[in-house]
């Protein structure tokens, strides 16, 4: 399966959900290429966006995980061009 850029977005509602989404995150942290936070503590929401690089298979997994914990939303968008060739 070929491996795609792409881009995740996390809001984060619920802070309770923070460890266990920086769990999930460690554990696939290999095809994440970056990552930013921005605490927007008095809207009581924290967003959290990620450059991945993964097969959809990947993303799928590391979403399905997020998505599932208590106050958090999470997106993502993939590119349609495959990975560089060497």
């Amino acid at each position: 399966m070929e491996k795609r850029i792409g881009i995740i977005a996390i809001l984060v509602t619920n802070t309770d959900s923070v460890a266990a989404m920086n769990e999930i995150l460690h554990q696939h942290g290999a095809m994440v290429l970056g990552r930013m936070g921005l605490p927007l503590r008095e809207r009581g929401i924290h967003v959290i966006s990620l450059i991945i690089d993964g097969t959809t298979d990947e993303v799928g997994a590391l979403t399905g995980k997020i998505g599932r914990l208590p106050g958090v939303t999470v997106k993502s968008v993939l590119s349609k061009l495959p990975e560089a060739k060497s």
